[in-house]
């Protein structure tokens, strides 16, 4: 039980930081739902912490230092970084923003598995969980997406993929990565190396994002610079990415079932085209 309020209390602190880092950026949509996760979080601890004192569980003396490990399950380490991010993700992007970011480990081999666990136990116990981690869903066919994962809890057009959403979707991470990149900043006095290296993998791929070299060593990626060139291709391809994806949420509505909208429709054979013997 211990445990578990020390995960709490890690989930807390990161959350605290979410919410200054998305108000430095005025999201003020960002922050009203990392302020609600806050305070969920919050409650539990509340409620835990009660369950301790009537237990009569006596405090523990404080343990002796050991290496950082996975404090949460792997769906709770994923579900952290989906939150910083705010967009579909795929593993690799998941696996990288949790290095430079979060502590613990989050094994590749988990996140193989991770969607199919999260099916499976939504099928046993719909909705027992507060939240599911779910694929990705196509426009076109309102079936799994390859690869990116999404929360149950965000709006259905946000776990939509268009034709535009692969690139809106990573500029907007930009947004969010540079921005908690400031926040590890303010807190720390620099960037670590996964940090920058991260920064570094958006850079390179949205024009105007580095700076133009003055020495013979490239400079660190400056935060603001890449939120701001993000930012401004963001606004050439939100519009109509958002039209994709609110007609398909609609579509999904009105086809698909509680589950099919959380993992997809199956893939169903076009009538004529089955195999002849």
């Amino acid at each position: 039980m211990q445990d578990d309020l020390d995960a709490l209390e890690d989930r807390i602190a990161q959350l605290r930081r979410a919410v200054r880092a998305a108000m430095r950026r005025r999201d003020t949509a960002r922050v009203r739902e990392l302020r609600a996760e806050l305070r969920a979080a919050e409650r539990a601890w509340d409620r835990l912490a009660d369950s301790l004192e009537r237990s009569g569980e006596p405090e523990p003396p404080p343990e002796p230092a050991r290496p950082a490990g996975p404090l949460l399950p792997a769906r709770e380490h994923v579900h952290q970084v989906l939150t910083l991010l705010g967009v579909p993700a795929a593993p690799k992007l998941i696996g990288a923003v949790h290095r430079a970011f979060f502590s613990g480990e989050l094994p590749a081999s988990r996140l193989a598995s991770l969607r199919r666990d999260e099916e499976r136990s939504y099928r046993s116990a719909p909705g027992a969980r507060p939240y599911y981690l779910c694929p990705a869903l196509t426009s076109d066919l309102l079936a799994p997406a390859r690869a990116l994962i999404t929360v149950s809890s965000w709006p259905l057009e946000r776990r939509i993929v268009g034709p535009l959403s692969p690139r809106v979707d990573f500029l907007q991470a930009a947004v969010r990565v540079a921005g908690a990149a400031v926040a590890q900043e303010g807190l720390h006095g620099s960037a670590t190396g996964d940090v920058e290296r991260l920064l570094r993998s958006f850079a390179v791929s949205i024009p105007g994002a580095i700076a133009p070299r003055r020495t013979g060593r490239p400079a660190p990626v400056d935060p603001g610079l890449l939120a701001r060139a993000a930012e401004t291709e963001i606004a050439v391809h939100i519009d109509a990415d958002r039209r994709t994806r609110a007609d398909a949420a609609q579509r999904a509505r009105r086809q698909l079932d509680e589950r099919e909208r959380l993992f997809g429709a199956p893939l169903r054979a076009i009538p004529g085209t089955a195999a002849r013997g």
